[in-house]
């Protein structure tokens, strides 16, 4: 068992990420502190809603310095939905600057034919590269979306796994050193997003 720290800013899908976490057996401390993180393991910064709106409530609650020293040091963390978009520079959803953790952008998901916006419901996962979440040729792994914005990195090299959205793929899950980010819901998401969650608490050192 782990101590995983839920950061609570007042934006997170915090209830859903909880009970799957303690389904498998961690015990979630909810930070609104980092004083509060002394005993954690790792980190999640969840995510529902708007991008400007989460980043007010981030830099209200003074979490942003302690919460980029906490990736910086190493130690694990996992972004889920707005989680993972808040990392980047910017969105088009809104004028605030995000955290910038990441280089790139948010964009508006483009108008593709046959397709609807928000992006919702489930879709297979197409890994880019091995990471810890998922191996380069492991498919039907089908997880579940809603969003209308996706990431766009700077650098391709940090995308770990897409999602088909008709004619285009959308960015599904972030890796860079020992920071993950999924755009899905791996709470969510059923047996597969127990499993992955089950493979990231099982690279917490």
């Amino acid at each position: 068992m782990h101590k995983i720290g839920l950061i609570d800013y007042g934006m997170g899908n915090i209830h859903s990420v909880t009970k799957t976490l303690e389904g498998l057996g961690e015990e979630i401390i909810l930070i609104k502190n980092f004083n509060e993180s002394k005993t954690c393991k790792a980190i999640i910064l969840p995510g529902v809603g708007a991008f400007d709106p989460a980043m007010i409530n981030l830099i209200n609650t003074d979490l942003i310095t302690d919460l980029k020293n906490w990736i910086n040091s190493g130690k694990s963390f996992l972004g889920i939905c707005l989680g993972l978009q808040l990392l980047f520079e910017s969105s088009d959803e809104g004028k605030v600057q995000g955290l910038g953790i990441l280089k790139g952008k948010i964009q508006k998901i483009p108008n593709v034919l046959n397709q609807k916006i928000p992006h919702m419901g489930w879709c297979q996962l197409l890994p880019t590269k091995s990471n810890i979440l998922l191996q380069l040729e492991e498919l039907n792994n089908w997880v579940y979306f809603v969003h209308s914005y996706h990431a766009i990195p700077n650098e391709n090299n940090i995308i770990a796994a897409q999602v088909n959205y008709g004619s285009e793929k959308l960015t599904a899950m972030i890796e860079r050193d020992n920071l993950i980010a999924c755009q899905f819901h791996p709470e969510k998401s059923g047996k597969t997003g127990e499993k992955l969650l089950r493979r990231w608490l099982s690279s917490i050192e």
